[in-house]
């Protein structure tokens, strides 16, 4: 069952940059404190909220364009 591959590898490598950005601006709109790089002392509540924030915003990204 274990596997040595990752699954969250980018379909499209060159949009890493984008998507490091919208992390920070999510995690900065719900006031978490990333850094660049490992951000492995994060509370799973905290991992939590700028998750779900850009989830949001894909969402409400997605709605607008269907208008």
């Amino acid at each position: 069952m274990a596997s040595n591959s990752t699954s969250n590898k980018l379909v499209v490598p060159e949009a890493r940059e984008a998507l490091d950005k919208f992390k920070m601006e999510a995690a900065s709109e719900v006031g978490v404190n990333l850094k660049q790089g490992y951000n492995g002392d994060l509370t799973s509540r905290e991992a939590g909220s700028v998750g779900g924030q850009m989830v949001k915003k894909m969402i409400k990204s997605y709605e607008e364009s269907m208008k």
